[in-house]
């Protein structure tokens, strides 16, 4: 399989610093299922080209799956079609560039110059209308051949292969992000299993374009080989991302609403309630529901009361501070046997988050959308189904009492809403209908005799 890379950049030649690769010598890069080799057909002032020839061993790929051997795990498109093994390549040859990195010319490496990929054998499952809809968006020219199944015989129709040339002016390593992320989605198929980390991958290379990209979700699920969990997280750390530096944004949000309820040590407060509630009902299998960064499960694990303690959060840099909180890196197997961080989100269903007896939702739902407030519900009452459910939320009507808070402002910037009592009753009663369980209600903080407490906490007990 073969990709070639072009530009007519003054001079042209510097596309071989960008590469890492000298234009006058062929190399060679030895892989597990082949060889990639990077040579320039031409390399002069005007015009250079780069091309990655990549080849496939049909036998070693056979030897690698163990059994008995199928015909066609000899005979088949792998080593002609630009597939997933072609990203596996480019990373390999072109990882310098791919990184962004030039140690000869940094300043070119940052600049958008003209160039043009080639594949002469691209694969695209589906209309051939994809690879438009996926490279366009990008601000690339796109150029689609489509090849017969067999010239000889025309009437036989269309193969699934289409020579496609890309012209932009964009950054090496752009394209090259652009290429290792759409192949394998345009492919729609992997040489390779994909688990967690591949979404690490694509939100790596995908940052800064994937978010934003009209076909966002149809790359996800192909680029993750149609795995729903691992789809549905992917989709919701980019939906999570899609303002610029969302995590420290949080944070600092975050820290204004602590600021702000400190004097009444209110956050301290709502833990050793929750705590407290948790220990009363006697669950020991516990799942905090939106952990952050462990705080909750700190105090949970210094209770002899809970057997297994599971603390979720979209987020993976909540998760990495909650994992510090905690020093598990340190802790004694014991205690490294009773806690587990996961990641994932409460507006997807997840079997992981089933067979517990109690869940917590500390100061998270007014975080969530009505559209993800909604399936929160489905996932949560209606597929977990933890046997004591405890909810705590900001009261609305309290808001007046905090000084340093402007009239008609949210705790929270990041909140979506903040809820009056009335309003959270009638919320948890119809959750509460619709899923099977009782509902009763409870007050964090000081009590204002007008105006309630600072926190309205809803506890739900599932009726079977």
């Amino acid at each position: 399989m073969l990709l070639t890379i072009s530009t007519n950049y003054r001079p042209a030649t510097d596309l071989g610093y960008l590469l890492h690769k000298n234009p006058h010598r062929v190399q060679g890069v030895d892989l597990a299922f082949g060889t990639a080799r990077v040579f320039y057909p031409q390399a002069s002032e005007e015009r250079c080209t780069a091309a990655l020839l990549l080849e496939i061993d049909p036998i070693a790929l056979a030897r690698g799956r163990g059994g008995e051997a199928a015909l066609e795990q000899y005979v088949n498109d792998r080593p002609y079609a630009v597939s997933s093994f072609m990203s596996v390549a480019i990373a390999r040859t072109f990882g310098t560039a791919l990184s962004g990195r030039s140690k000869e010319r940094p300043a070119l490496a940052k600049e958008k110059i003209p160039l043009r990929a080639e594949m002469p054998t691209l694969p695209c499952r589906g209309s051939s209308e994809l690879i438009d809809r996926l490279f366009a968006p990008l601000g690339y020219r796109v150029d689609v051949e489509r090849h017969a199944l067999d010239p000889v015989f025309p009437e036989w129709g269309d193969a699934p292969y289409h020579h496609v040339s890309l012209e932009a002016e964009t950054r090496l390593q752009d394209l090259l992000r652009h290429l290792y992320v759409l192949i394998p989605v345009l492919d729609d198929r992997k040489h390779y299993w994909v688990g967690e980390q591949e979404i690490e991958k694509l939100l790596h290379r995908g940052e800064g374009w994937l978010e934003g990209h009209p076909e966002r979700e149809l790359i996800v699920k192909r680029y993750l080989k149609h795995r729903v969990p691992l789809t549905r997280i992917a989709l919701d750390r980019l939906t999570e991302e899609e303002e610029p530096d969302a995590d420290e944004l949080h944070e600092a949000r975050d820290a204004e609403e602590e600021h702000l309820e400190t004097p009444l040590r209110l956050h301290e407060q709502r833990l050793l309630r929750v705590r407290s509630e948790l220990e009363e009902s006697g669950a020991r299998r516990v799942a905090d529901l939106g952990c952050g960064d462990g705080k909750l499960l700190e105090k949970l694990l210094r209770s002899r009361a809970f057997d297994r303690i599971v603390g979720l959060d979209v987020s993976l840099r909540s998760l990495q501070r909650a994992h510090r909180r905690l020093g598990l890196d340190d802790a004694p197997p014991k205690l490294r046997e009773r806690i587990e961080l996961l990641h994932g989100s409460i507006t997807y269903r997840d079997e992981r988050l089933e067979g517990f007896d109690a869940a917590v939702l500390v100061e998270v739902i007014e975080h969530l959308d009505p559209p993800r407030l909604a399936a929160a519900e489905r996932v949560v009452w209606g597929h977990a189904r933890p046997a004591l459910l405890i909810v705590t939320t900001p009261n609305r009507e309290f808001n007046s009492r905090f000084e340093r808070l402007p009239a008609d402002t949210l705790r929270h910037r990041d909140h979506r809403f903040e809820w009056t009592r009335e309003e959270l009753a009638n919320w948890a009663t119809g959750v509460a209908d619709r899923f099977g369980y009782t509902v009763s209600f409870g007050a964090v903080g000081p009590e204002d005799p007008e105006l309630g407490a600072p926190t309205q906490l809803a506890r739900f007990e599932r009726c079977d």
